[in-house]
C-alpha cells in the first residue's frame, strides 16, 4: 500500500488517486500508516458475520468512494464470484511467484522448496478461481545459490512494488482486451 502510494504521488501511476484504504482488521498497521498521509481509510471487521454481510459492506464503502480498480495488498481471503462480479475486470491482486506456479500461500517457500532458478511476481485480475485470472504484469527474480527464503522474499516484494504500479497504470489505460485468459494490450 506504501509503495502504491508513493507511485501515485511521484506520478509513476498518472491520473490516479487513493480514495480509500479498506482493511479487515482494525489494528492493521497500513490502516495507521495510510491515515498518516492523509488517505482516508475504514476497518471492515469480519467477526461475527456473513461472508456476504462482509462483502456487502465493503462493496458498499468502494461504491460510496466511487472507487474504479481495487487493488488487493495483503488480503488474505478469497472474494465470492458475487463480489468479483460487482467489479469486472477492476480488481487486480500482487502474488509472489510467476504464476500459475506457487498459487495460494507461502509461494516463495513453495518455490525455494521446488529449487526453482527464477522465481518472481504477478500482477493479475481477480476472477472466481485462486491466483488465476488474466495475469497483466511480471516481474523474474533469479535465485541465488546464497537465497534462503527470506532474501528471495525480499528481493520479490522489491519488484512487486515496480510491478504492481507498472500493472495499475496500464489497467487505468484501458489500452487492453482479455482474450481467454490473456490481457493483450492494444
Amino acid at each position: 500500500m506504501l509503495a502504491l502510494s508513493d507511485a501515485v504521488r511521484d506520478a509513476r501511476i498518472p491520473n490516479a488517486e487513493i480514495v480509500i484504504v479498506i482493511s479487515d482488521k482494525s489494528g492493521a498497521r497500513g490502516l495507521e500508516l495510510a491515515r498518516d498521509r492523509g488517505i482516508e481509510t475504514v476497518a471492515i471487521e469480519r467477526r461475527g458475520r456473513t461472508r456476504e454481510e462482509h462483502e456487502r459492506e465493503i462493496i458498499a464503502v468502494l461504491r460510496e468512494h466511487h472507487v474504479d480498480l481495487v487493488c488487493l495488498a495483503g488480503y488474505m481471503r478469497l472474494l465470492s464470484p458475487w463480489f468479483v462480479q460487482q467489479f469486472p475486470q477492476s480488481i487486480l491482486n500482487i502474488h509472489p511467484s510467476l504464476l500459475p506456479a506457487f498459487p495460494g500461500l507461502e509461494a516463495q517457500q513453495q518455490a525455494f522448496a521446488y529449487g526453482v532458478k527464477v522465481a518472481g511476481c504477478t500482477v493479475h485480475f481477480v476472477d472466481e478461481e485462486l491466483d488465476h485470472g488474466a495475469i497483466v504484469v511480471q516481474k523474474a527474480v533469479p535465485v541465488i545459490d546464497a537465497d534462503d527464503e527470506r532474501t528471495l522474499a525480499a528481493r520479490i516484494l522489491e519488484q512487486e512494488h515496480a510491478a504492481y504500479s507498472e500493472a495499475i497504470t496500464i489497467v487505468l489505460e484501458g489500452k487492453f482486451q482479455i482474450v481467454g485468459r490473456r490481457m493483450v494490450r492494444r
